[in-house]
């Protein structure tokens, strides 16, 4: 099993199995021992959890003492960088491209001349 930290992707192949409670990423330094990272987590669901016994946790993105706590491969959903690059490539596309910093007014009273 190739885990992926929940919150930035990093691979977690060198981390020892089981996770400790205190265990986070090597890369972005976030908590690994948390909801988001477990097969149960259904962000759908009230509670947020498929397992009915487990109790509830407030942050799932805090470590936390469940016993239900299972890693799953597939918690990281993408996101950051590559998103907003998408989308702002959408946006360049639907209102015709980037402005440049010469188009950009220097001072205030740039704004007000003919």
């Amino acid at each position: 099993m190739t885990l992926q930290c929940w919150k930035c992707g990093a691979s977690l192949a060198g981390m020892p199995l089981p996770l400790g409670r205190r265990d986070t990423c090597p890369s972005c330094h976030a908590d690994l021992y948390v909801c988001k990272l477990c097969r149960h987590y259904d962000a759908h669901r009230a509670g947020q959890c498929r397992e009915l016994a487990a109790e509830r946790v407030a942050d799932k993105t805090r470590a936390n003492d469940c016993g239900w706590f299972v890693p799953r491969p597939e918690a990281y959903k993408g996101g950051g960088v590559a998103v907003a690059q998408a989308s702002r490539s959408a946006l360049d596309a639907l209102f015709g491209g980037t402005s440049s910093q010469a188009d950009k007014p220097a001072t205030p009273d740039d704004l007000f001349r003919k």
